[in-house]
């Protein structure tokens, strides 16, 4: 694993959404836009999933992945590489679940990563 700068870590918290790159075990792509992306500490980052069955059925077959948080306006941003890992019940969980709730919105897992590779350009 690899530890996001503080850079890193700033823009993946104030750049909205941020998009996910997955890949199925045959190597067919996908891209989806996350608003939920956050910093769970050093060397991790999260997203809820909610409503993307082609990003999780990726997942499930191929846990790379790649992300990119980019500012238009600024032309900041970070990208990250790691490799995920599908939660669907603990504190992560029960957090994202309690917080999405609010916007009366069903979290069906959390994708946690494992950062492998991270900057900011």
């Amino acid at each position: 694993m690899a530890k996001m700068s503080e850079d890193v870590k700033k823009l993946v918290t104030e750049t909205k959404p941020g998009l996910i790159a997955t890949s199925s075990k045959s190597g067919k792509p996908n891209v989806s836009a996350k608003g939920s992306f956050c910093v769970i500490d050093d060397e991790h980052v999260a997203f809820a999933e909610i409503k993307s069955p082609k990003t999780l059925a990726n997942l499930r077959e191929n846990p790379q992945v790649a992300i990119i948080c980019l500012d238009p306006a600024t032309r900041k941003g970070c990208r990250i590489a790691g490799t995920c890992e599908i939660v669907d019940s603990g504190p992560l969980f029960d957090q994202f679940s309690k917080d999405y709730a609010a916007r009366k919105m069903v979290v069906n897992h959390v994708v946690k990563i494992a950062v492998e590779d991270a900057y900011a350009f």
